[in-house]
């Protein structure tokens, strides 16, 4: 089942009026708002397919059902969880021992000959031979959520007063990724202090957040409290992650989120995040533009974004 977006403070745009010169002033700026503000916004008629969005689930419930032993064939630490699967447990947020209760699988850019310079620091990706229907429904999938996050960022950029390829171009032949999560039953023997997911920022620039199965998704308001979040088919969350906050020297936040155990441990949840990398040779050191806009002061460093994730990587268990 598919639970309605609550809408709690989270400013939607409606992604028509990207099309419409006369509308297109107000989305960049609500969108520029709501990612100094909130650090996250949801998009209204987006135009992926819902169709497609449910075959997703449908591929990955078949893929994720498979034994251990199955998934596990498909697991490469050497991959830093990057491409493929990564087995239950495994990862923890950066702030946190405990490991999160879920596993997932990878996809990079499919769009690509394995060869490309996008899959050397990982390699190329991994297909379950299981389920056929997998790679084709997660590469469509792809080349939809990829264009949605360029319009977003070119937004993005235009809110800046930079030009509107400025985050989008980062992007080009990137390795965005989309995580299929898979979060099974809360185990009895779980550690006390373990959740589905525990409190952490994005790495990326921003992340697309897709429909989930079920609820656990909640956002950290500026406030301090945690607001829940779910979202239909027919709307996608977007939040920044920490290379959007470091480039643009904090203007744009960063937004903590969590998943959360289930009332009833014995429910299973999948959802699709896309996260949207920049290439791992783009400098992020704060934009001049923005070091002015917040007070003439660099608060952020200089780095790439390959170094920024291979760092992050290894705080999280991964690298």
């Amino acid at each position: 089942m598919i639970l309605p977006l609550v809408e709690q403070n989270i400013p939607v745009v409606s992604l028509p009026d990207w099309r419409d010169p006369e509308k297109r002033k107000d989305l960049v700026e609500i969108i520029g708002a709501a990612l100094e503000d909130y650090g996250f916004f949801a998009v209204a008629n987006h135009g992926i397919p819902d169709a497609l969005q449910k075959r997703a689930y449908e591929v990955s419930r078949e893929l994720f059902h498979q034994p251990t032993s199955v998934k596990a064939a498909y697991n490469d630490p050497a991959r830093k969880g990057q491409r493929g699967f990564t087995g239950f447990g495994t990862e923890h947020a950066k702030d946190s021992q405990a490991p999160d209760l879920k596993e997932f699988w990878q996809v990079g850019r499919p769009d690509v000959p394995d060869t490309h310079p996008v899959h050397q620091p990982y390699g190329p990706n991994v297909w379950p031979k299981e389920v056929p229907t997998f790679g084709p429904t997660l590469a469509e999938l792809y080349k939809h959520l990829e264009r949605l996050g360029g319009i977003l960022l070119e937004a993005a950029a235009l809110h800046l007063g930079e030009p509107a390829s400025r985050f989008r171009e980062m992007t080009k032949d990137s390795d965005t990724i989309i995580r299929v999560l898979y979060y099974p039953p809360v185990p009895a023997n779980a550690p006390p202090n373990a959740v589905r997911s525990a409190a952490h920022e994005d790495i990326n620039l921003i992340t697309l957040l897709s429909a989930a199965t079920a609820g656990g998704l909640e956002l950290l308001r500026r406030d301090g409290t945690w607001m829940p979040v779910q979202t239909d088919f027919d709307t996608i969350v977007v939040d920044a992650g920490d290379m959007l906050q470091n480039v643009t020297n904090g203007l744009y936040k960063s937004t903590t989120h969590r998943v959360v155990n289930p009332t009833d441990s014995s429910t299973e949840r999948f959802s699709m995040p896309c996260f949207v990398h920049a290439r791992r040779e783009v400098d992020l050191t704060p934009l001049a533009s923005c070091v002015e806009r917040s007070g003439g002061e660099k608060k952020y460093e200089s780095i790439t974004a390959g170094d920024f994730l291979d760092r992050r990587l290894r705080e999280i268990g991964l690298g």
